[in-house]
């Protein structure tokens, strides 16, 4: 209490003891006092991408824990290829043995997405905490705001009431901080609450990735077990048809009389068709996918469009139609068209997916046929596996069995091209000479076709990297002829296909 005799008290350098003394209680300076809300950081933020994190990892883990429907991709390569029902009587086996792994796996996935859900609602508090400790950081901003302009007017008020004055405020001041100081602790401590749930979740997962480890070295023996399995009934298989081919060979000698000529024909028949499954392999392996041949093929819909075939008086007929592409495709767009094929396993394939396929020898079939009785005779990569007098005959069957501007289109690779020509025609073990086009064209007017064109079928490719040297340049005149030579031979359409009218 300031005495009222004392009449020489310095106003200024009291005021300067206050201020010292309200800053050492509240470690409070209004010289020093912040312009803004300190910045608390974003709790989902930071936590969310360990959470995106973790239900990537329960999604991958689901995927993997579902029953196995589809027979993996990698083994569908030739030499591992196995027919749909040995496919799908292994999926059946190993989603049989792995059915109480699936649940438990489900389950823990289950648990794991419970706990996910609770460390958002834990973030979510923690997050409301937060905001709720910046309101009250605001609050107490402005009250210093208001402490500092009563600091200033203390100035104008008598000397007593002044320090009476700046004893409550800083009472209130201190009780005001004591709060703040009891809701901080607080969420301290509720923060190293949640702290100590997610580590408890880091531990579980941990857990769960330890046993899905387990579970993917158990899947991978499996796997090495079922492709030496399969390697087994490969080999088992190949042994047994050659022991069936000495019995009958056997057979055929000890028998007191011959062979008539039925049977020995029954034998050749069946002879025929032992590489059936080899080569239904290698048009997997190399011909492309059902989708690749499709949009090449579409190439041919507007020239039947412009014949006017596939209908029913006018049928189209594809000639070794193997897996049933452009029967396929011609049905999508309402042509009618049935195929012909002496592979019995690609008939099987095309009946299964509803497509009219006879199984037959072409000259046969074609001989069987009354004349002017198809709208148009197609034939893919045929032509090249046909001995010449065959392929005549083929030409001259077609020709017969077309109406009247019905058309005859045959696609064969283009020996014009020397990597075809000299190397991948020689792919096919089952291919015999490469055609050249002048000559095949040659072949079907000669037998009577007219209008009769070359269609040479380029694939989808980068730009040609051979660049023409500038005509000024001294070594143009040399350059660029060789360089066209190697343009028209190495990228030169690798296929081609002859289009024929009949009269």
């Amino acid at each position: 209490m300031i005495e009222e005799n004392n009449h020489e008290i310095d106003v200024a350098e009291l005021m300067q003891k206050i201020r010292e003394e309200v800053a050492k209680r509240g470690d409070y300076s209004p010289l020093k006092r912040p312009n803004s809300k300190p910045k608390l950081s974003n709790t989902m933020t930071v936590f969310q991408p360990i959470l995106a994190f973790m239900e990537g990892l329960l999604r991958n883990a689901e995927l993997r824990a579902e029953v196995r429907t589809k027979w993996p991709d990698n083994l569908n390569k030739f030499p591992f290829t196995l027919s749909r029902k040995i496919q799908k009587i292994s999926l059946k086996i190993l989603n049989f043995i792995f059915k109480d792994q699936r649940e438990v796996n489900f389950n823990l996935i289950r648990a794991l997405k419970e706990s996910i859900v609770l460390n958002r609602q834990l973030i979510e508090q923690v997050t409301s905490l937060r905001n709720q400790l910046d309101e009250l950081s605001g609050d107490i901003d402005l009250r210093f705001k208001e402490i500092d302009k009563r600091l200033d007017a203390v100035n104008n008020l008598e000397q007593h009431s002044f320090a009476q004055l700046v004893n409550e405020r800083l009472g209130t001041v201190n009780s005001r901080l004591q709060g703040v100081d009891e809701s901080l602790s607080t969420v301290n401590s509720r923060l190293q609450g949640v702290d100590e749930r997610l580590s408890t979740v880091n531990s579980h997962l941990q857990g769960v990735d330890e046993r899905l480890s387990n579970v993917n070295s158990h899947l991978q023996r499996v796997d090495e077990r079922h492709l030496r399995n399969d390697s087994y009934l490969k080999n088992d298989l190949a042994q047994q048809k050659r022991l069936i081919t000495m019995f009958l060979e056997e057979a055929r000698q000890r028998l007191p009389e011959p062979f008539d000529q039925e049977q020995l024909q029954t034998f050749v028949n069946e002879e025929q068709h032992l590489l059936d499954a080899f080569y239904v392999a290698f048009e997997d392996q190399f011909r492309g996918s059902r989708e690749d041949i499709l949009n090449k093929l579409k190439v041919y819909l507007p020239i039947i469009a412009e014949a006017k075939v596939g209908t029913s008086s006018s049928p189209i007929l594809d000639v070794g139609c193997g897996r049933g592409e452009y029967l396929e495709l011609l049905r999508k767009v309402g042509y009618t068209a049935r195929g012909i094929d002496i592979n019995r396993i690609m008939v099987e394939q095309c009946k299964a997916r509803g497509l009219e396929v006879i199984e037959s020898d072409a000259i046969t079939y074609l001989q069987s046929l009354p004349d002017a009785s198809l709208g148009a005779v197609t034939g893919f990569h045929i032509i090249e596996h046909l001995s010449f007098p065959v392929l005549m005959n083929l030409i001259d069957e077609t020709e017969r069995v077309l109406n009247s501007g019905g058309l005859a289109i045959f696609e064969t690779p283009n020996p014009e091209n020397i990597i075809v020509g000299a190397c991948n025609f020689y792919s096919d073990p089952t291919h015999r000479n490469p055609l050249f086009p002048l000559t095949v064209k040659f072949l079907f007017e000669q037998r009577g076709f007219i209008d009769v064109k070359l269609l040479r079928l380029r694939e989808n490719r980068l730009e040609d990297p051979l660049e023409f040297i500038e005509a000024d340049n001294p070594i143009a005149s040399k350059v660029n002829p060789l360089i066209e030579i190697a343009k028209s031979n190495f990228y030169a359409a690798p296929d081609f296909a002859v289009i024929a009218k009949k009269v």
